[in-house]
């Protein structure tokens, strides 16, 4: 993407964060899910990705939003997680706080563990495979198969090179 292209990309999303935290702007949870759709095609550095997560994660953590806005920073955070690695260091908070989220909001903490392919995340997981709701633990199952998928890729990557 050109210079100019990326200003503009950069430019919405400033400008969803603005309305965002006006706190008059009707459908705060329309903001995210607009930044969301500009993570999506993976157009942003890493490091701009990391900002947007970063505040995402901090959105999805407060006590004063409403549950349309928690959902849509998750949402968010595992939007970005499709195209981007995570760091396990910025996600790691909603698995820390992972007791304060019902079953539908807890499945995005589960994916976005998935998405840091972390071994150190793995422990993080591991404990929701015997969680009473089904979806969870499929959830659990499926960030935990992400993390091992990668791991065992760069295993085997690396033995090629020395083989």
């Amino acid at each position: 993407m050109d210079t100019d292209g990326y200003a503009r990309l950069t430019a919405r999303i400033e400008k969803a964060w603005r309305e965002f935290d006006d706190p008059t702007t009707p459908h705060r949870d329309f903001r995210l899910d607009e930044i969301s759709d500009l993570l999506e095609p993976a157009l942003l550095t890493q490091e701009d990705t990391e900002r947007a997560v970063g505040r995402m994660v901090r959105i999805a953590l407060s006590e004063d939003e409403d549950r349309k806005v928690l959902e849509s920073a998750l949402y968010a955070v595992c939007t970005a997680g499709t195209r981007y690695t995570l760091p396990l260091p910025l996600v790691q908070p909603l698995a820390d706080a992972a007791d304060r989220f019902d079953p539908p909001l807890l499945a995005y903490v589960l994916s976005a563990l998935g998405s840091t392919y972390d071994k150190a995340a793995i422990p993080l997981a591991k404990r929701f495979l015997d969680h009473p709701h089904p979806e969870i633990r499929r959830e659990a199952e499926d960030a935990l198969t992400e993390i091992r998928w990668r791991y065992r890729h760069e295993l085997i990557r690396g033995a090629d090179a020395f083989g």
